[in-house]
């Protein structure tokens, strides 16, 4: 039981994180633009709209989309609850990569939208 807690918390992280972050910036993103913290693309960064229509649009996703993914991984690590040890950490590992997809994958829409509302030198269009 004690491993199936450590992969239960451990499959939380992604979706906590995407739904802690997408209320960051979606209500106090970076002020300014950095290279350390933020939505980081040339597109996010070629001025301070872009950068905070970025970030806006970014936050929204990523809160919406942490919170499917967290209910479907609540899901499915309650099924493998009382499970053999390499079950819980296939499962647990496998659900973790695949988490990544809806993190990462939040930069194509992202992307689209910045380049529909702005030109390729920042300039809303």
């Amino acid at each position: 039981m004690g491993f199936w807690i450590f992969m239960f918390i451990v499959t939380l992280l992604i979706p906590v994180m995407m739904i802690v972050f997408g209320l960051i910036f979606t209500k106090n993103p970076p002020q300014e633009i950095n290279w350390a913290y933020g939505y980081r693309t040339s597109m996010s960064m070629k001025n301070q709209d872009t950068w905070d229509f970025a970030h806006n649009f970014v936050g929204k996703i990523w809160f919406q989309w942490g919170i499917g993914v967290l209910v479907i991984s609540l899901v499915i690590m309650l099924l493998v609850i009382g499970k053999d040890t390499d079950t819980v950490g296939w499962v647990g590992g496998g659900l973790a990569m695949v988490q990544i997809l809806p993190l990462l994958g939040a930069m194509i829409p992202t992307e689209m939208a910045l380049k529909r509302a702005f030109d390729k030198d920042g300039k809303r269009r």
